[in-house]
């Protein structure tokens, strides 16, 4: 099985030319055609953390949201968000607390992609870096924890500027760490923000920032997207 997932810090869908504009956004993701999709800041932050990209919007695209939110009108939790294809199944989800010094979260999900459970992750680290280390240790434990085994992507922004120093280092060998490379700021992009790691099941066939004139101008932020294959039972 070969999948494409795609990572995308939305900026609250405003622009570099400081407008928002969710359809500017959907079309970068049409671009990039993505079989699962995480996405942070993707709720506004203050009052009813209603969702930027109107569910109404969203039945126009060939994905569906995974319902991780906790608000009526928000479609993540703390910003992070999971698109599937609607094809997909989702067997589970769930919004994960992480320890933080500032609002921070996950959102995870178990969705069935021919005939498989995969474990999907999106999450936005913390920005200070005086818990980001904290962060990751929360998610492997978590995984750790669940009674089912399955395939495990956990992609996001991890607010991380060194590859494999710092919150990097907690996943050690046995996770697989792709950094397609820089990705913010997005006019001219030097920082490697945006990854994506994988649990030992998955091979990494190719990795990529989508960095077209569309999205150069939608986020403050490349999208990432990598083709995973997961080889047979």
């Amino acid at each position: 099985m070969r999948l494409r997932f795609a990572s995308y810090n939305i900026h609250k869908a405003v622009g570099r030319d400081r407008k928002c504009d969710p359809e500017r956004i959907m079309a970068v993701l049409r671009e990039i055609d993505a079989d699962v999709i995480v996405l942070q800041e993707a709720d506004r932050r203050f009052g009813d953390r209603a969702s930027v990209l109107p569910r109404a919007l969203l039945d126009d695209y060939p994905w569906k949201a995974v319902d991780v939110a906790r608000r009526p009108r928000s479609i993540g939790w703390h910003g992070n968000a999971i698109l599937v294809r609607r094809e997909c199944e989702v067997q589970d989800s769930e919004a994960l607390h992480l320890p933080t010094l500032e609002p921070r979260g996950a959102a995870n999900a178990v969705i069935a992609i021919e005939g498989r459970n995969i474990r999907i992750i999106g999450t936005h680290l913390d920005l200070s870096g005086l818990r980001r280390r904290d962060q990751v240790r929360a998610l492997l434990e978590f995984v750790a924890r669940t009674t089912e085994d399955c395939p495990t992507i956990i992609g996001g922004d991890f607010n991380q500027w060194g590859r494999f120093t710092g919150a990097m280092r907690e996943f050690g060998d046995d996770w697989h760490a792709i950094s397609p490379g820089p990705s913010y700021p997005s006019r001219g992009p030097i920082a490697r923000l945006d990854r994506i790691v994988t649990s030992p099941s998955w091979l990494c066939h190719d990795a990529h920032v989508h960095h077209s004139p569309l999205a150069s101008v939608a986020s403050d932020h490349l999208p990432v997207y990598a083709e995973l294959d997961l080889p047979e039972l």
